[in-house]
């Protein structure tokens, strides 16, 4: 009998459940505290030359959260993953350092305030995420709500009142303003998406995998099958276009295809992808005036610095990181606060500038690693519905990552996306820590030890003591 099919109930009752990973996992999240703390004494210095004034307060609460959230993946998900959530919460600290270190010079004086409000939001968030699903497979059986969903959130900012907020003003329409509130629902939309790809795919993946249908004198995949998930896809990306985010199309055409290859195992919907890709592209920047800009720009942006200045902020970015060299300036020391947007799309800009080659090369190795442990997850999962799932998901939050430091180094165009956990954004860091307890739960499920051939003998004794 294989693992898949035992309960976990059973399992946790015949094997006690071990805790090395959590005392692993308490170490390096105290580890990434004292980083964070270092940093943020240096920050201070640096600009103020004096002790940050509320460094008790930043450390207690760094401290408790970090405990906290220790004794809830103790309690929900002892076998996950130990490396995943202290990667987070370093690179999520290391970004508020970087807001408080820039707050004085944007509109929004209390900045860091705002996002350390969010980042226990996104703790909470993800506390509930892993009470709220004791299983991986129980998201599977809302495959069309979330679908409906996922696409009835892409639509609110295309609504009347609803879509009037003032961040709206750049062109993208992507945020809802309710009351005070101010969000991006497609983030959450992002995580839904994959849930129903994840379910629809492994229901139709003999279909999608065999050829059945003719075409000429080769059998091919019958792509009916593929019908109802790629007209899903189709919405999902016409809506975004709508609202004029390019970074997100391409993010979910890139999770889109990464889950139907895994799926298939067919390269022939691979080529059919990067195909249609190189199409829609060409047709998207003779249509789309934003697309045929950013193109433009990414080839040479010194012509545009002149007159219109659209090219001005790639341009300073990577003016900023060549400063930077291999070292930096020193933490506190540089000018990013003259990067435009340092605080969300060019904080990598104003890291590169400060910390220099070796600190954003640190920052990648901390995505490379979630991305690390994301695929180490699938690869252990232990249904096909957890495996796609884990991949979709690390896909999007590696992929955004790939994005918006390619387009900041001008490896690629700029996509308008936020470097997940570390870009100022409450929307963002909510949807991810959520991302990341979808994450947790099917590495732990993946990683529950499994009984001898006598244990299992012995299970219902153990369930009745239990």
């Amino acid at each position: 009998m294989t693992r898949r099919y035992l309960e976990p109930v059973a399992v946790q009752a015949i094997v006690p459940r071990s805790k090395p990973r959590r005392r692993s996992e308490l170490g390096l999240l105290l580890v990434g505290i004292l980083v964070v703390t270092f940093a943020y004494i240096l920050a201070s210095f640096a600009t103020n030359n004096k002790w940050p004034a509320n460094l008790l307060p930043f450390v207690v609460v760094s401290v408790a959260l970090a405990l906290f959230l220790n004794m809830v993946n103790r309690r929900l998900v002892p076998n996950a993953d130990p490396v995943l959530l202290p990667v987070v919460l370093l690179l999520n600290g290391l970004g508020w350092v970087m807001l408080s270190r820039l707050a004085p010079y944007v509109s929004q004086r209390h900045l860091a305030g705002y996002q350390a409000l969010w980042t226990l939001l996104g703790a909470v968030a993800y506390v509930l995420t892993l009470a709220i699903f004791k299983r991986s497979r129980d998201l599977e059986r809302y495959r069309y709500l979330t679908l409906f969903v996922s696409i009835g959130l892409l639509v609110l900012p295309l609504l009347p009142h609803l879509g009037d907020s003032p961040n709206n003003a750049n062109g993208a329409k992507l945020w809802v303003k309710l009351g005070p509130i101010t969000f991006q629902p497609v983030e959450l939309s992002k995580i839904l998406l994959v849930i129903f790809f994840a379910s629809y795919f492994v229901e139709k993946q003999e279909l999608l995998r065999m050829s059945t249908a003719r075409f000429g004198n080769r059998l091919v995949p019958d792509l009916r099958s593929l019908g109802p998930v790629a007209f899903a896809w189709l919405c999902s990306v016409a809506v975004i276009l709508l609202e004029r985010d390019i970074g997100f199309s391409l993010l979910l055409f890139v999770m889109f295809l990464a889950m139907l290859w895994v799926t298939t195992g067919r390269w022939t919907y691979l080529l059919v992808g990067i195909v249609a890709f190189v199409v829609g592209t060409f047709v998207a920047s003779k249509i789309l005036v934003q697309v045929n800009q950013r193109l433009e720009i990414w080839l040479n942006p010194w012509k545009y610095l002149s007159g219109t200045q659209l090219g001005y902020q790639p341009v300073i970015g990577e003016l900023h990181l060549a400063v930077g060299g291999a070292t930096g300036t020193g933490l506190g020391l540089g000018t990013p606060q003259n990067i435009p947007v340092a605080i969300s799309d060019f904080v990598f800009a104003a890291f590169g500038e400060e910390l220099g080659l070796v600190g954003a090369a640190a920052i990648m190795v901390g995505f490379l690693l979630i991305v690390g442990s994301g695929l180490r997850a699938a690869l252990r999962a232990r249904s096909e519905f957890s495996k796609l799932c884990a991949l979709g998901l690390t896909v999007i939050l590696g992929f955004q990552a790939f994005f918006i430091m390619g387009g900041v180094a001008r490896l690629l165009p700029l996509t308008g996306v936020t470097l997940p956990f570390v870009s100022y954004g409450g929307s963002s860091l909510v949807a991810n820590y959520i991302l990341i307890a979808v994450l947790m739960r099917i590495s732990d499920e993946g990683s529950d030890p499994v009984p001898s051939y006598s244990e299992f003998v012995a299970a219902p004794q153990a369930l009745a003591r239990a």
